[in-house]
């Protein structure tokens, strides 16, 4: 019974990285408190806010068991002066633009009753904060069994319903300080390298509600992110000497080159790491097709090695690959309206 206990009550680090968002601050902050989960430990890291957010970490500092307000470099630092400061089995930084559902902490530490867990992933729900209306459920971080170079080549996490144990930063580190928009993409890459797809586990739940608002960098500043995107995988071929791969993303794709990747070791796995690229350029492929900018999706499939995808994938390249050439997507998108009716 004692051993059961430990299990299902395994300290629970939260860490919120905040900047002069009072406005929603409260409302995380309690989500994270009305949890009533009996180890938790929660972390406030606050960038030297001047909006009143000081005085609402003030009211629930008793709460705490730790907070600071000062200037940083950024949310990636801020994270990162808050995994340093977590003792916590389980660890999860939570924005504090968003909130959790409740027995969201008791549903992840059972998920996490397998020792051999290291990362759960569950489903969002974002919503319009200026309506309050649900936009969609998220499917939760992207895993394709089977199939670790699409899982990494297509990586998309979604941070706040996706918990790591604590030995899992302890093993790769801490975030990147150089990224300001995908530092949570990158220590997810870095993970499916080292781990592969091991070690994770899927949950059927909706456990935080990611809030969409016009100040919120995913509204207002989504180039940047696509920028940080294409620079990832620009310098995943840069440091393991893929050079058809890094001239063709430089020449093509806007790229910061003074954003350092966290460096990969790649001697056992360099066939990994082509097909791991090989996925990102189909999903460009696919990204630049639906925007319809048919000219770049056409040179990006030309440079995809068809035998280096799953059946299944092949499909897809051979579809976009055709509609590319024959269906602007104002054309397909009114036939799907069409047969949709």
């Amino acid at each position: 019974m004692i051993y059961f206990e430990e299990m299902k009550y395994s300290k629970i680090s939260i860490i919120t990285p905040s900047f002069n968002q009072a406005q929603y601050l409260e409302q995380t902050i309690l989500s994270v408190l009305n949890q009533n989960y009996p180890n938790l430990e929660y972390i406030i890291i606050d960038g030297g806010s001047t909006d009143g957010s000081v005085e609402i970490i003030k009211k629930y500092e008793k709460h705490l068991a730790y907070w600071v307000s000062e200037k940083d470099n950024g949310q990636s630092e801020a994270i990162n002066k808050g995994i340093k400061k977590s003792t916590g089995e389980i660890i999860n930084w939570l924005n504090s633009d968003d909130y959790y559902e409740q027995d969201t902490l008791h549903k992840i530490a059972n998920a996490f009753s397998n020792k051999e867990t290291n990362v759960v992933c569950a489903h969002g729900k974002i919503f319009d904060s200026k309506t309050n209306t649900t936009l969609y459920i998220s499917n939760g971080t992207d895993i394709y069994d089977n199939n670790l170079p699409k899982t990494i080549g297509w990586a998309r996490i979604d941070q706040p319903e996706t918990f790591f144990r604590k030995s899992v930063f302890d093993t790769l580190g801490l975030l990147n300080p150089d990224l300001r928009y995908l530092m949570d993409r990158e220590f997810w890459l870095r993970y499916l390298f080292f781990y592969g797809l091991n070690g994770i586990k899927k949950m059927d739940a909706v456990i935080v509600n990611f809030r969409i608002h016009p100040q919120s960098k995913t509204s207002n500043q989504k180039s940047f992110f696509q920028i940080e995107h294409d620079t990832l995988f620009y310098q995943l071929a840069k440091q393991h000497s893929l050079h058809s791969h890094q001239n063709f993303i430089k020449q093509n794709f806007s790229i910061n080159e003074d954003i350092e990747m966290t460096m990969i070791n790649s001697d056992n796995f360099p066939e990994l790491i082509g097909r791991a690229l090989n996925y990102y350029l189909l999903l460009r492929a696919n990204e630049f097709y639906a925007s319809d900018q048919k000219k770049n999706a056409q040179k990006i499939l030309a440079q995809i090695k068809i035998n280096l995808l799953s059946d299944k994938d092949r499909q897809l390249y051979k579809k976009l690959h055709f509609r590319n050439k024959f269906i602007p997507v104002p054309v397909l998108n009114l036939i799907r309206k069409i047969l949709h009716q």
